[in-house]
């Protein structure tokens, strides 16, 4: 049984639709990456060049771009289920939150990372939904949302800890510290005010 949130969305309704949003996202991440594969890796270029002009955009593009399977691997099934958890509190706060995290930590990779480096990779946007949902329930002082924080802290806070630590040249942890960042400064920025629609 499903309880209304409101103007016709249910709980079950956001659930669905959530799911269906990061299914889909995560589909089209890997259609991306095996089209990379077929012309031999020649979107990996469109990832954020450090302090190159050039660079700039691929801010935008960066989430969607891996360097190969494994790495496209590592990061789909936490994108999968952050994104999901944070899409129930309705789909258009969650892109708002999506694409301030993008342009922070785009812009944080593009200023500090070593010079000509290529960054790719939703990581920086997985670190962004962790963060994000560690600060919100806090912000809203929602219980569940404590509950929430608390649970993705116990699974995933190691990994995110030593992610944004400069241990492995092969991995960005700027864009894993920015991404973090702006994460939890996008729950201060969209707090829930009254149920949206999703």
């Amino acid at each position: 049984m499903s309880t209304t949130v409101d103007a016709g969305w249910t709980q079950l309704d956001r659930a669905k639709a959530a799911g269906k949003l990061m299914v889909g996202w995560v589909a089209l991440l890997w259609l991306i990456e095996l089209v990379d594969l077929v012309t031999g890796h020649a979107l990996d270029g469109y990832g954020i060049i450090a302090r190159e002009p050039d660079g700039l955009r691929g801010i935008p593009l960066a989430p969607f771009l891996h360097f190969g399977f494994d790495h496209l691997a590592s990061n789909s099934v936490p994108l999968l289920v952050l994104g999901f958890v944070a899409a129930l509190s309705g789909i258009r706060r969650f892109l708002a939150v999506c694409v301030a995290v993008t342009v922070v930590d785009g812009l944080g990779v593009w200023l500090v990372s070593p010079s000509y480096s290529i960054t790719a990779g939703a990581s920086g946007l997985i670190f962004g939904l962790f963060g994000y949902l560690l600060v919100r329930g806090f912000v809203e002082r929602r219980p569940l949302g404590v509950v929430v924080a608390v649970v993705i802290a116990a699974v995933w806070g190691g990994t995110i800890f030593l992610g944004i630590l400069p241990t492995d040249s092969g991995v960005s942890w700027q864009g894993h510290l920015f991404g973090l960042l702006a994460g939890a400064a996008a729950a201060f920025a969209f707090p829930r005010r009254a149920p949206d629609a999703a």
